[in-house]
């Protein structure tokens, strides 16, 4: 019908594919996606040497364009004093987190600050880190090397309001649902198994 706003649709679709790929991960996988977060907030408080929003900030800080495996190395060694390895902005919020100021005040993505909050508290039901991964999920295509438009406030927005929704018809926290269709969709383009634990990568 003309003049009919097709964004609801639009979002129950995307919804829809998440809960589709939530259910259709293995047990293993599933297994993998409940413990990635909470297995991240033992990492961090490591790193931070107890200070677990420390060690959240310098990880969320160093994730961008990095693999899971190259995030956590980078971070190990920032946490030890050895801050290297990054663009010169990540680098300096290192410096500044790992200096001692408060983490919300130095990082702005969104994709870095959600990512933050759920290393933070993996319970916390509100906080989704909206990746390349986690967007190819919910619309049902890879879209390899295209632009997702995930640096839009809206367009991030909305795909984590897709994963709240999710979360809320599996009954799951909408952070592990994201882990979860994660390592389920990695797997499934890379072809190799147990690439979600964390000492394998991202």
């Amino acid at each position: 019908m003309i003049g009919t706003n097709p964004l609801p649709f639009v979002r129950q679709y995307y919804v829809d594919n998440i809960v589709s790929a939530y259910r259709a991960a293995s047990p293993r996988v599933k297994r993998l996606g409940r413990a990635w977060y909470p297995n991240a907030h033992d990492l961090a408080e490591l790193i931070g040497e107890g200070d677990v929003r420390k060690g959240a900030g310098i990880l969320a800080a160093l994730s961008a364009n990095k693999g899971w495996a190259e995030n956590v190395r980078l971070a190990q060694d920032a946490g030890s004093g050895n801050i290297h390895g990054h663009v010169r902005n990540a680098l300096d919020k290192v410096e500044l987190i790992a200096s001692g100021t408060d983490p919300r005040f130095v990082l702005h993505g969104l994709k870095t600050t959600n990512f933050f909050q759920c290393i933070l508290d993996p319970t916390d039901d509100f906080p989704v880190a909206v990746d390349r991964h986690a967007h190819d999920v919910a619309v049902a295509k890879t879209y390899g090397e295209e632009p997702r438009g995930l640096s839009t406030p809206s367009r991030y927005n909305m795909l984590a309001m897709c994963y709240r929704s999710a979360g809320a018809q599996l009954k799951v926290v909408p952070s592990r649902v994201q882990a979860t269709v994660w390592i389920a969709h990695r797997e499934a383009i890379s072809g190799v198994g147990h690439r979600g634990q964390l000492t394998g990568g991202a």
